[in-house]
């Protein structure tokens, strides 16, 4: 009878880091999905509400932070929950010129480590930035998050970029983009 419920103690333990690292993937997407532009979100009407629904994702002493020697300057180290939302707050309410049309996040490269009721995720990340006057950038990044496990669900306690690269792109290389997203509406 032990080897049977040693058995299964392996196998419960082996589907829990199954759905757990399922959970992260999911949790990591959906932070990308909502910071896109145009947000694809249905009936959000604002940022200040994409910044309530990304806040969601984030444990109350979460960490969000650029690291190297790019992103150190340009994105900084903001601790818990308040200075997170600051961070985004800053972000989305900058006035660009030109302004940013769209850009979309691709995840690649995934690596994650779950440890019981805490897990780390890394990727290799790629956004093309597109803006109001035909300009845009593709940028790459590599993100080393930091994940934990509040009330029965996974939230993210770090996150961490580092820059590859930001490239130019041609002038006006895309041409067809939407104004604003309706994947999303019912």
């Amino acid at each position: 009878m032990t080897d049977t419920n040693e058995a299964i103690a392996a196998l419960t333990r082996r589907v829990e880091v199954l759905e757990a690292e399922a959970d992260i993937r999911r949790l990591q997407a959906r932070y990308m999905f909502l910071c896109d532009t145009p947000i694809p979100e249905f009936d959000v009407a604002d940022d200040e509400q994409r910044i309530d629904l990304i806040m969601e994702l984030y444990t109350d002493d979460a960490v969000w932070e650029g690291v190297g020697e790019y992103y150190d300057g340009q994105f900084g180290r903001a601790e818990g929950a308040d200075a997170v939302r600051r961070h985004f707050e800053g972000f989305w309410s900058q006035e660009r010129d030109p302004a940013l049309v769209l850009n979309a996040h691709y995840l690649t490269s995934e690596q994650i480590q779950v440890d019981g009721e805490t897990a780390t995720g890394q990727w290799i990340h790629m956004q093309p930035w597109l803006f109001a006057d035909g300009s845009s950038v593709l940028r790459s990044s590599r993100l080393n998050n930091a994940f934990r496990k509040v009330g029965g669900s996974w939230k993210i306690s770090r996150t961490r970029t580092e820059n590859v690269f930001v490239a130019p792109l041609p002038d006006r290389w895309a041409g067809d983009y939407p104004s604003r997203s309706v994947l999303m509406r019912p």
